[in-house]
């Protein structure tokens, strides 16, 4: 048995012979530093450009001090950090008054970089703007900032990991309230965390089966060990499955529903879409075929982003270029989430027991055919039916047939609709937002959602590598190792932060070798 005092140089031995398997330089890992190695001191416009009342300049780096006591004029000590003070700011060349503004000094690291920083809050004229930069660009050894440089310094000054890095991208581009509460949640780490809890799981699943091999020889290693990591790599491997099983929900909400308008020519689809977007996007005809290309619009419906799309009318033609729109009409259908199928409400039956099945067969000249996996109940959760120019069918009529609308099964919702007099128009919007909403979910509910296609790749793999080690694990306990070492691998790659010091820490944190 190996004593207790002994565990340094077995730790060192056990780091030299892992070094080449274990190499985060030779999995690809992106592994941020705590100490920050840029010597450049960087400055930038960091409230967005354009005339306003107030902008803010901020410099990260060593020479921030430099900076800030010879814009500011700062003869004696700075001031003290996140106190805002009002400076005379000059140019450091010509000593001539640029502006007056506050000034703040951020100490590393305890600042946004985790480097020295220091703020300038100037008046948001050009002007001002453009000389207050020049005059820094002026000082030696201070740059302009490339794009995203300090949000790079802040990750790899360990105060932001990748995916709150991205959350704070997607926080700066919401456009809606749902944006903004998902991109929010990011950033605050929850998504990070959630990968971190699953990446310190596979470190104590991989450093248990590396101790077994370098020691269960020896009768160091406790009995039944690796029945504990089977154990919990299916739990993380199921646990991934179901994360990766959201429907896309998160990265819906993060780029936009495609909610696309198809139907048959003089429908009135190019009303609705200036409808719900109140201007006139497409133009509006009674000469049909009048629309050949796609027409887009962007619209915040309920919080929600959508990104909506008019298509030319579904029909066969000799012309060339209204076939070539068809095309892409069937193309946009195919890769909408959401189609909302117009119908000229005066085309409908007369019987309304006959309407059902008008529709069922129309439906199936508008939509691509369904999987087998799919399922037709499934393909018509993202249809909504529009019974477009209601206001020309009778009202006896039309209620007999919503009647008959509302018994029949197997259609999408059927909403009768005005784009003319805006009849229904509420209630088509209070539909159409209850099916964007549930296409994206609420992110503030649940588990924190999948953002990004990286992201996913990313678990798709690692749940494969995960597969690997049950397939290995009573043949070569190696190869099964090197699936939880790429399954680790992979999470790394998300969060930016995995290493092989931290699966030694834990070998020794959970087995007293020498037991």
């Amino acid at each position: 048995m190996l004593p207790c005092t002994s565990w340094g140089l077995w730790r060192s031995a056990i780091l030299t012979l892992k070094t080449f398997r274990a190499s985060p330089s030779r999995r690809g890992l992106c592994i941020p530093t705590r100490a920050v190695c840029d010597a450049e001191t960087i400055f930038a416009l960091s409230s967005g450009h354009g005339r306003c009342g107030v902008a803010v300049v901020r410099v990260s780096g060593p020479a921030s001090s430099m900076v800030l006591r010879n814009m500011a004029g700062l003869t004696q000590a700075l001031p003290s950090p996140r106190t805002a003070l009002l400076r005379r700011i000059t140019d450091p060349q010509s000593k001539e008054l640029l502006d007056r503004g506050l000034v703040l000094w951020f100490q590393g690291p305890h600042s946004f970089t985790g480097e020295d920083s220091a703020e300038f809050h100037i008046h948001g004229g050009p002007a001002v703007i453009t000389a207050v930069l020049q005059a820094l660009g002026s000082l030696e050894g201070v740059r302009p900032a490339e794009a995203g440089e300090f949000t790079r310094r802040a990750f790899h000054a360990g105060k932001l990991g990748l995916t709150e890095v991205e959350g704070l991208g997607d926080l700066i581009h919401a456009e809606t309230e749902a944006q903004r509460r998902q991109a929010l949640r990011q950033m605050d780490g929850e998504l990070g965390r959630l990968y971190q809890d699953w990446g310190y799981r596979l470190k104590r699943c991989l450093a248990h089966v590396e101790a077994f091999i370098d020691f269960s020889e020896d009768e160091l290693i406790e009995d039944g060990v690796l029945n504990q990591v089977d154990s919990s790599v299916r739990q993380l491997e199921a646990e991934i499955e179901r994360h990766l099983k959201d429907e896309r929900r998160g990265e819906r909400l993060r780029s936009g529903v495609q909610v696309v308008i198809a139907g048959a020519t003089n429908a009135g689809k190019s009303s609705l879409l200036n409808t719900l977007c109140q201007r006139p996007a497409a133009i509006v005809s009674p000469i049909a075929g009048t629309t050949r290309d796609i027409v887009e619009t962007s619209l915040d419906i309920g919080g929600f982003p959508v990104l909506l799309s008019d298509t030319a009318g579904l029909r066969d033609s000799s012309d060339s270029v209204e076939r070539e729109g068809v095309r892409r009409a069937r193309q946009r259908v195919e890769q909408a989430d959401l189609t909302l199928v117009v119908v000229d409400s005066t085309q409908l039956p007369p019987d309304p027991q006959l309407v059902p099945a008008f529709l069922q067969e129309h439906l199936s000249t508008v939509l691509p055919s369904p999987s087998p996996e799919a399922g037709m109940e499934a393909a018509s959760d993202r249809v909504l039916l529009v019974l477009n120019k209601s206001d020309l069918v009778p009202e006896e009529q039309r209620e007999r047939t919503e009647g008959e609308l509302r018994e029949s099964t197997g259609l999408p919702p059927a909403c009768f609709l005005s784009c003319y007099t805006s009849t229904g128009l509420e209630d088509f919007l209070t539909v159409l937002q209850s099916r964007v909403k549930t296409l994206c979910g609420d992110p503030l509910s649940g588990a924190p959602s999948l953002t990004q296609a990286r992201h996913r790749a990313h678990l798709q793999q690692s749940v494969q590598a995960l597969i690997q080690y049950h397939q290995y694990r009573d043949q070569d306990l190696a190869l099964a190792a090197e699936g939880v070492r790429l399954a680790l691998t992979h999470l790394g790659r998300i969060t930016g932060r995995v290493g092989a010091e931290e699966i030694l820490d834990i070998i020794f944190r959970d087995f007293c070798i020498g037991k």
